[in-house]
């Protein structure tokens, strides 16, 4: 479980993060952040694995303190969170294989490290991290070669090595066309409903929220505002989060609904078809 328990951070500037904030976030959740820029969700995200030092109150994951942690208990509390970010933060010039076994440094012995080698069950770890999101034929190819949505799904599988019990992802999908974050999107609520894993997702797009969302956090100058299941988010809800009127650029446009709408159906219309041609005696 992670627990906020009167949670502030404020800022050397004296900008305020968070502001006493108090919520608990159960295991195998799937939860989504929501907010304008500013509004506290990164902090929020951030604080859950020491990158945004907490100023005041108490902040727990899985019974460990992380206000007040020490560089060393810091590095293992990291070693079973994930961490997601926008930019991707792969290392262009290596493969996608050699990317993705860096999830496995912190379980590797430093000697190993140094000189890059890691053992069989690492690498047999990093391939099945790939299987899972789709990508395993590209694992010999150098990363700044792939598409971007590709780069994402790399960084997830990196996050996966890691054996993690937490994933954040911050602003996962905002640099991605809508196809490729619905694809993003689906292997992160997959992941969390085959492995178990509790999820917290920083979000922009509406419509991913109220898609993907077990349950949807709504941040407003450093509190949270809402808090509650995507069927009770409606516009009115999402007005409030915002203090302001939804525009085009908080929801998918038709056009770009439409078309992952008929993605999903084909994909899933391929399905049925592998799983007749399955079921079908030889």
């Amino acid at each position: 479980m992670i627990s906020f328990r009167d949670v502030t951070v404020t800022y050397p500037t004296g900008t305020v993060g968070l502001d006493s904030v108090t919520l608990d976030i159960e295991p195998g959740e799937f939860v989504v952040v929501v907010g304008l820029s500013g509004a506290g969700k990164s902090t929020l995200v951030r604080s859950i694995n020491g990158l945004v030092p907490v100023t005041s109150g108490e902040l727990l994951v899985d019974d460990v303190h992380v206000d007040g942690a020490k560089p060393a208990q810091l590095r293992r509390l990291r070693s079973r969170i994930g961490m997601i970010f926008q930019s991707f933060n792969l290392v262009g010039r290596i493969s996608v294989l050699q990317n993705v076994l860096v999830g496995r440094l912190h379980a590797t012995p430093l000697l190993l490290s140094l000189f890059g080698f890691f053992r069989p069950a690492d690498k047999e770890k990093a391939f099945e991290a790939l299987e899972r999101v789709g990508i395993v034929e590209k694992a010999y190819v150098r990363a700044s070669q792939l598409s971007g949505g590709q780069q994402q799904r790399v960084a997830i599988a990196r996050v996966l090595a890691q054996d993690p019990t937490v994933i954040l992802a911050d602003e996962p999908v905002a640099s991605l066309d809508p196809p490729t974050a619905h694809m993003v999107m689906r292997d992160l609520e997959r992941i969390n409903d085959e492995l178990g894993i509790t999820t917290i997702v920083n979000l922009h797009f509406l419509d991913l929220a109220r898609r993907y969302a077990d349950r949807i956090i709504g941040m407003r100058e450093g509190r949270v505002v809402f808090d509650g299941p995507p069927a009770e988010a409606d516009d009115a809800v999402f007005e409030q989060i915002y203090g302001r009127s939804l525009t085009a650029d908080d929801v998918l446009s038709e056009e770009e609904q439409a078309e992952e709408d008929a993605l999903q159906a084909q994909a899933a219309a391929e399905l049925d078809a592998e799983e007749s041609r399955k079921a079908t005696p030889a």
